[in-house]
């Protein structure tokens, strides 16, 4: 789920305040709301005089059968377009939601929501809510929240860990605190990253810092929102990463501080399915991979035959988009 906006039309206050406590994405109003919005919070407001425009930025449509198909199809495939029925069924939405992006469908319960979010397993690119009860508002916000990319993690064999020279290291320090079993996606390929787990653990040398992960040098990918992945030296205050759990739930996080420094780092190849995968993190006791359970394992405990987890795919990345072309990474 991309998007999330609430419709405040006729004007409700309540909910324009209900989207900005929640984290809604914009809200939708009528003409004259936009500059009132903006006095409460900052949020993208869609209207006449709002930051996205109807008919300009936004398209509305209305399907009451498939022969509306071709006109959703017709429209900028680079623009919203907001599906508005009465009575809708999934099929006409499979359809679509198959052959172009940027759908977004108003719903007015959770249940809908839930639904339009699960669509041929990919869901709408974004719901509209529209129901005027801000509770329920919060509610569903909420819960889209937490119906995020789901990984697929998978147990890789330990086989090599070396000792390196010194180099530059990042610690991403998160606005969110983190649990055992969650951490992110690191990896010097991007088509296999190990799940790097959060400083969560109490030990005699240092406080806990569950909000941050010691990711590894500059040079390595880290795994954000959107399927992207960005370079670890690429991270400032205030972007999104993505937070993993043993699991493959994951959230998204607001990077607070990234801190760069230069610390002993260790080499850690592993292997799934006799392919090899590396990865380079800072040397210490306090630096831990995730196990399978979701334990944490310390960089100093890796030898020879220790299982962790990681995400592997075809290797490929264009400006952190993935893309198919012929790529070998060592």
């Amino acid at each position: 789920m991309k998007q999330i906006w609430v419709k405040a039309v006729p004007w409700n206050k309540e909910l324009v305040i209900a989207a900005l406590e929640s984290g809604a994405d914009a809200v939708v109003l009528e003409k004259g709301r936009s500059e009132e919005v903006k006095k409460l919070g900052l949020i993208t407001t869609v209207a006449e005089d709002g930051d996205l425009k109807p008919g300009t930025d936004v398209f509305e449509v209305a399907i009451t059968s498939n022969e509306d198909e071709p006109k959703i199809l017709a429209l900028p495939h680079d623009k919203p377009v907001v599906i508005q029925t009465s009575d809708w069924t999934i099929i006409p939405l499979e359809n679509l939601i198959a052959q172009r992006s940027n759908l977004m469908l108003e719903v007015t319960s959770l249940d809908e929501a839930m639904t339009a979010a699960g669509i041929l397993e990919k869901g709408v690119d974004g719901v509209i809510i529209r129901n005027d009860q801000g509770s329920e508002v919060r509610k569903i916000v909420a819960a889209l929240k937490q119906q995020q990319e789901r990984i697929d993690m998978v147990e890789a064999e330990v086989t090599r860990v070396l000792p390196l020279n010194m180099g530059d290291r990042v610690c991403i320090d998160t606005c969110t605190n983190m649990q055992t079993g969650q951490g992110m996606l690191i990896g010097n390929s991007s088509g296999g990253m190990l799940l790097v787990h959060s400083e969560t653990v109490e030990n005699p040398y240092v406080e806990p810092r569950p909000f941050r992960v010691n990711a590894g040098p500059v040079h390595a990918y880290v795994k954000v929102p959107g399927g992207r992945t960005r370079y670890l030296s690429e991270l400032r205050s205030g972007d999104q990463v993505m937070i993993v759990g043993h699991d493959g739930a994951t959230e998204t996080a607001v990077v607070g501080r990234v801190k760069i420094e230069k610390r002993p780092l260790v080499f850690i190849e592993v292997t799934v399915e006799q392919r090899p995968y590396t990865l380079i993190l800072q040397n210490a006791e306090t630096i831990r991979l995730t196990a399978p359970g979701g334990d944490p394992i310390s960089v100093v405990d890796l030898k020879p035959g220790s299982r962790v987890l990681m995400f592997t795919e075809q290797a490929g990345r264009h400006f952190g988009m993935k893309v198919d072309e012929t790529i070998d990474e060592k």
